[in-house]
């Protein structure tokens, strides 16, 4: 199948299926007499698990780990297990974050009058705040989500 069928049956476009390759998380697939690339079911299959590892948040780095010992049958669960564990204590971290950053803007905005006068205590907020924190740590709160899923500008 081509590179359009293999993403529609895998869920993942054509523009990540040819990042994959070009990163090496997948193999490059076959090349047909016309030049186009030919995937099978089995590149359906992988790619449709690095989907799902997306899907949950894991980055190319730790899919490349998982792809290696899912692809390996002499593997030991206890490998597998402490890659999620790793991650979950990651997203733990992040949901931390983001309830600081939702309180953060609650406290904001309970300050807020919402009238028509043009002091605005949240932007005064915000300005502080930002002044606050050295830029290093700002920026590094911005990726909270995966990059598939949000673009940050910093």
């Amino acid at each position: 199948m081509n590179i359009g069928q293999a993403a529609k049956a895998s869920g993942v476009s054509a523009k990540m299926i040819r990042y994959y390759e070009q990163t090496g998380l997948i193999s490059a697939a076959e090349r047909k007499a016309s030049g186009y690339r030919d995937y099978s079911e089995d590149d359906v299959h992988m790619l449709r698990f690095i989907r799902s590892a997306r899907d949950v948040g894991f980055q190319v780095a730790e899919i490349q780990k998982l792809l290696d010992l899912w692809t390996n049958r002499d593997r030991q669960s206890t490998d597998v297990k402490k890659i999620a564990l790793d991650h979950i204590a990651l997203l733990r971290l992040k949901i931390q974050e983001l309830q600081q950053m939702a309180a953060t803007l609650e406290t904001l905005v309970s300050k807020c009058a919402g009238d028509q006068r043009p002091t605005c205590p949240i932007l005064e907020g915000l300005e502080s705040q930002g002044s606050d924190a050295p830029v290093a740590n700002r920026k590094q709160n911005l990726r909270i989500l995966p990059p598939h899923k949000a673009k940050h500008t910093t």
